[in-house]
């Protein structure tokens, strides 16, 4: 939680209000306001660029681009779902309980599961703060939803972040294939986890976010949040390739 919360902080838009509010501070109450003049005006430049397209996308897509999308190439006797964003509300659809990030991943391996039938898909998260089910619940809940067996499906509701899941998933997988579903972003430091385990997963990339494709002239120089969370994923997820080599 201490390692979730410090990340969250470190986040641009945080250190963002962070600085501005500094910046607010020594216009209002004390002498140096060029300083404070200064602080908020590369505050809101360094918003600004973060919100637009080009520049979320550029920083974005060099983590996203290490692994190709899997089409199946050979069969697999594991598929393992890494956990991501969740809530639960039992009158809600089964999809709507994964947030952000978790319904792309959960998506992406039901799609690798159909392409190898015989597999065994596990799904890995613990449970969150009040949550009454833990986020390997809730995702094998909308595998289930999508068509796979319950039969077919393995719940690891004790890893709490990517290392500790890499250790559950061995004890399970042992000698045999497995495919590693997660963000695009997140694959390349989550396949170090893995390979530290003595896993040799097989990478397959879903929720690709950093666009390539054609867009309106408009859409590229209008800031949006959805850039800006563009942004956010890139530095949360370099921060997070910085920790995992320091604390190898």
């Amino acid at each position: 939680m201490v390692k979730k919360m410090i990340g969250a902080v470190l986040s641009p838009l945080p250190l963002i209000i962070i600085f501005m509010a500094s910046g607010l501070i020594l216009l209002w109450f004390s002498r140096w306001q060029k300083s404070g003049k200064i602080m908020l005006s590369v505050s809101w430049l360094v918003l600004l660029l973060l919100s637009l397209q080009p520049v979320a996308d550029r920083l974005l897509a060099p983590l996203e681009n290490h692994y190709p999308t899997w089409q199946g190439e050979r069969p697999v006797d594991y598929i393992v779902v890494l956990g991501g964003g969740y809530t639960y509300d039992p009158h809600w659809a089964p999809g709507s309980n994964l947030v952000g990030n978790s319904l792309p991943r959960v998506a992406e391996g039901v799609r690798q599961w159909r392409l190898s039938p015989a597999a065994k898909m596990i799904f890995t998260g613990a449970r969150a703060g009040d949550n009454p089910r833990s986020n390997a619940s809730v995702a094998a809940e909308v595998a289930v939803s999508l068509g796979v067996p319950a039969t077919d499906i393995i719940q690891l509701d004790t890893p709490r972040d990517t290392a500790e899941e890499a250790a559950a998933v061995k004890n399970i997988v042992g000698r045999h294939s497995l495919l590693l579903v997660t963000s695009a972003n997140h694959l390349p430091r989550a396949m170090i986890f893995f390979q530290r385990q003595g896993l040799h997963p097989w990478p397959a990339p879903a929720n690709q976010l950093a666009i390539s494709g054609p867009l309106t002239f408009l859409e590229r120089i209008t800031p949006a949040a959805i850039w800006l969370s563009h942004s956010e994923r890139a530095w949360y997820e370099t921060l997070g390739q910085l920790w995992q080599k320091i604390s190898s």
